[in-house]
């Protein structure tokens, strides 16, 4: 046990560092003045280097390899903290620290020419950066491909999705993307014959929009003693699991957009918030992927905040706070305008019909980036292509700001991320079903703003479970099967199409 208890020592300090490193990039994201880019950037990349070189002792792979020898010893969730040290360890042996730092300065820089370029519309400005970016990126996906014995995209998938391959995503993809083709268009349909979702416009301060974000992420659990409500570009969830940081965006001229993106960072505030306390710092408390986190985001805004049950109960308190410029509002109305399809160019504002199909359009590209046969110049005219023939929508030639540029990922060096986003949506649709089935009453006590049901499904059957068990695993635990479309189209038919 000596080897083991070093090893929770060892990477509780690595977890602290994460957290300083995350605490950091929120300050960058919100409030830090621009003339401190410079020095924030030279900040992280030193604390991704010590992080590295942490890893890197050879004192912890004698340490990982004496508790392995030993793990019948150790009891279930310290055996799967002892996995997932060891696969944190090889994710960071795979690569040199120079490399490492590198990719830490060349994102930071290529950010900040994101934010320019997107706002002037010109891709040729972040062009360099980014063709730095991304060749320093194929780098390290070739290098944790030989060590993890995988293709280079599954290695850089393998980071936001352990065990995520494309062998299994693919079939999934198709299968959704096949019944997506067929089910917009009579979606679209369907539309032509109801009437139309009425037009939100009026002046809905900053300020009150704040105060309804505030109000409903109080009522749907979020602790405010552990966390706060800001603004960013790109609205996310970050901080920490004792200090959660949540941002959005706003528009004056309407108020819905800003209130479902501040419910769907709720989402994954609350499962970092529920991650089981006693392993806290370790790695086996962690999130479980990107896929399971984006699940419950998606959960809590499109199944949850955007069923009729909770639209019914929240009006009251949008008629309260907004007063005469939301006269006139009333839930089947506001019920229009967040079940309204439309192909559209932005992904953060699509409807959760056509959002799989943004999705596959970047996971198609990045796999092509990676892979060499899409050279990032010719990404914006890549991009049209896919707009056209995945997504449905035509995008003028010079347009990069609502194309390519439209999102930060890429730009910040995350590649193999985008098809959490699917999966989330997936699981999302899977674990409601199962939680309906299984909770009584559950739409009854969410338009009663009742949540303490639902949210203690998801603590029983996800949140406290942290990394102690694979995916796969917790999905059949909490659902009875395994991750499949099924739920997400039935959820889709229901409620687009009414039956």
């Amino acid at each position: 046990m000596r080897a083991y208890k070093e090893l929770e020592t060892r990477y509780r300090r690595l977890s602290l560092i994460d957290e300083a490193q995350a605490m950091l990039g929120w300050d960058w994201a919100t409030v830090m003045p621009e003339g401190s880019a410079a020095s924030r950037v030279e900040q992280l990349a030193e604390l991704s280097v010590i992080s590295h070189e942490y890893l890197s002792d050879p004192r912890l792979e004698s340490l990982l390899e004496e508790a392995e020898t030993n793990v019948a010893r150790l009891n279930a969730w310290q055996a799967a903290n002892l996995s997932k040290m060891r696969r944190l360890w090889l994710h960071n042996a795979a690569l040199p620290v120079k490399l490492v730092a590198e990719i830490r300065k060349a994102t930071s820089s290529c950010e900040l020419a994101w934010r320019v370029a997107r706002s002037e519309n010109n891709f040729l400005d972040v062009l360099p950066h980014f063709e730095t970016v991304v060749a320093l990126v194929r780098e390290k996906s070739q290098a944790k491909a030989v060590t993890l014995a995988l293709d280079p995209y599954d290695a850089l998938l393998d980071e936001y999705e352990p065990g995520g391959r494309t062998i299994h995503i693919d079939p999934l993809f198709d299968d959704l993307s096949s019944f997506l083709s067929r089910f917009t268009d009579s979606v679209l349909e369907y539309q032509r014959t109801t009437q139309p979702p009425p037009t939100i416009k009026g002046q809905f301060a900053a300020s009150k929009q704040r105060q309804l974000g505030k109000s409903l992420m109080k009522a749907i659990g979020f602790p405010f003693t552990h966390g706060r409500l800001d603004e960013s570009h790109h609205p996310f969830s970050g901080g920490t699991p004792e200090d959660l940081r949540i941002t959005t965006r706003y528009d004056e001229k309407d108020f819905t957009s800003a209130l479902m993106a501040v419910l769907h960072e709720t989402g994954h505030a609350l499962y970092d918030h529920g991650l089981p306390q006693r392993w806290r710092r370790q790695p086996v408390g962690g999130p479980l992927g990107m896929s399971i986190h984006e699940s419950q985001s998606l959960l809590i805004e499109m199944q949850v905040c955007r069923s009729p049950e909770f639209i019914r109960s929240i009006l009251p308190l949008i008629h309260k706070i907004f007063g005469n410029e939301s006269r006139g509002l009333t839930a089947e109305n506001l019920l229009r305008c967040y079940h309204f399809v439309k192909r559209d160019l932005i992904r953060v504002d699509a409807d959760e019909v056509t959002y799989p199909s943004h999705v596959n359009l970047r996971y198609i590209l990045e796999k092509m980036l990676i892979s060499g046969e899409l050279p990032p110049r010719d990404v914006p005219e890549a991009w049209r292509t896919g707009m056209r023939d995945i997504v449905g929508v035509e995008l003028d030639s010079d347009d990069d700001s609502n194309g390519c540029l439209q999102d930060i990922h890429w730009y910040g060096g995350d590649f193999g991320y985008f098809p959490t986003y699917t999966l989330g949506a997936l699981g999302a649709a899977q674990f409601f079903e199962a939680a309906k089935h299984q909770v009584p009453d559950l739409l009854a006590s969410i338009e009663r703003c009742d949540f303490k049901p639902l949210y203690d499904w998801l603590q029983t059957n996800i949140h406290s479970l942290g990394c102690s068990i694979q995916a796969p695993e917790l999905v059949i635990r909490a659902t009875g099967v395994e991750l499949n479309t099924g739920p997400f189209k039935r959820h889709l038919t229901s409620r687009y199409l009414g039956s």
